[in-house]
């Protein structure tokens, strides 16, 4: 995993450099971008009584002092130009377990391990930006 303080965000590949988030053939780009709020790794990290890196739950995006919809199709805009679509939860996979024992747990109950979205339109993304959901 790898910290950056910006990033280009496109339709077909989602966070540009993660080959996850491109949309293969004949699929639907449903996990393009994953985001997480601070607080719910934070709710986790005081579970395990640990202190683990965020970036360890391989998330694309950290959210801080927002509150991330439970609701798929809720449309999120970050920063001026990008605009993604929460598709669903983001499960906690077992790799968290290797991270910490009781990880996955502590991430799996009220969508703590994030949401997952969909890129509606691409631009640049910073840390600082603004997030807010955005009404059709």
């Amino acid at each position: 995993m790898e910290l950056l303080d910006h990033a280009l965000v496109t339709i077909d590949g989602g966070i540009a450099g993660d080959f996850r988030g491109a949309v293969k053939p004949g699929g639907r780009g449903r996990r393009q971008v994953t985001l997480m709020e601070r607080r719910d790794w934070d709710a986790a990290m005081a579970d395990l009584d640990r202190d683990i890196p965020w970036q360890e739950r391989r998330v694309n995006l950290l959210v801080d002092g927002f509150d991330l919809p439970q609701s798929p199709g809720a449309e999120l805009r970050i920063g001026a130009d990008v605009l993604v679509r929460v598709t669903g939860e983001c499960d906690p996979c077992s790799r968290m377990e290797t991270i910490a024992t009781g990880l996955k747990a502590a991430l799996t109950s009220d969508w703590r391990g994030g949401v997952t979205a969909t890129v509606i339109s691409g631009g640049e993304i910073a840390v600082g930006d603004e997030i807010r959901i955005e009404q059709p």
